[in-house]
């Protein structure tokens, strides 16, 4: 039977996965392999009994639903690629009931907070005050991931059509409007970077003190700095504003279908989840104006 190492080298070279999605692939079917030999198998056993063994298992070792389901994918994936080499006839994770997973709800700041910090908080004039309001404005204007806006080279933005790109999950590049608030910053921060390192041949959009990319631990930090000022939520991270994004647009009236699209979402159960918020929204409305609520 085909190894995992060889699944991992499909992945990467045909399928083209990043790498910490590569990682987690391996790290899980190498944990499912420990537990198969635990349990006194010479090779890894894709059998409906032995991977139901494991579910159980992780739930009794502490794994939330949402790692297990993750784990199970990875499982998934090893064994559809089996079935695709004519080495297994189905696929025994298809019969395992999976542990029920908690609806989160997404997290996001208030309009009234972020416009404050948007537009009274001062971020300072010189390079790293420009950047970082773009960074902030950036992510809470388009939705775009953190690993997105890593990625941006200079000639990701077209400022003369207002549309940046960028290379999301799996390699698939996608197109994001933008207005004339966000042209405007663009344009201080682009001036500012070449005043700054005028002679430097880096093409990366966002640079760091030291004229290098972005890492994201910076980008973390550059976010929860400013967001914590003004807002209350217990985590302030750069996906927060990707939450806020979708959550916004929603409650101004944007099409599902438009947001799924502007988030790079595979698929519309994704975006979904940011239909609860909206709900909450109008229940509050709703509540507040019909005089028998």
């Amino acid at each position: 039977m085909t190894g995992v190492n060889e699944f991992i080298a499909y992945l990467r070279t045909e399928k083209r996965y990043a790498d910490h999605t590569l990682i987690s692939y391996k790290n899980d079917l190498e944990q499912y392999h420990a537990f198969c030999r635990g349990a006194g198998h010479e090779s890894m056993d894709l059998f409906f009994k032995t991977i139901r063994k494991w579910v159980v298992h992780l739930m009794e070792n502490g794994y939330n639903p949402k790692s297990i389901h993750r784990k199970l994918s990875s499982l998934r994936s090893y064994c559809k690629y089996l079935i695709s080499l004519g080495e297994l006839e189905d696929d025994p994770v298809e019969k395992v009931l999976k542990p029920k997973l908690n609806k989160r709800v997404p997290q996001f700041v208030d309009e009234k907070s972020i416009n404050r910090l948007l537009d009274d908080y001062d971020f300072g004039d010189d390079f790293n005050g420009k950047r970082n309001k773009l960074i902030v404005n950036l992510l809470y204007q388009t939705g775009i991931r953190r690993s997105e806006l890593i990625g941006m080279e200079l000639d990701s933005v077209d400022l003369g059509s207002g549309l940046i790109k960028v290379l999301g999950k799996r390699n698939k590049e996608r197109l994001i409007p933008f207005g004339i608030e966000l042209k405007g910053e663009l344009i201080e921060y682009m001036e500012a970077r070449e005043a700054k390192y005028p002679d430097l041949e880096e093409t990366w959009l966002f640079l760091s003190e030291n004229g290098k990319a972005l890492y994201p631990k910076l980008v973390y930090r550059i976010v929860d700095k400013y967001l914590s000022l003004y807002s209350t939520l217990e985590k302030t991270s750069p996906h927060i504003l990707r939450h806020t994004f979708a959550t916004h647009m929603l409650n101004s009236g944007a099409d599902l279908n438009a947001i799924k699209e502007l988030l790079g979402h595979s698929n519309l159960s994704a975006t979904q989840v940011y239909t609860h918020n909206t709900f909450e929204k109008l229940k509050s409305i709703y509540n507040q104006a019909h005089p028998r609520a």
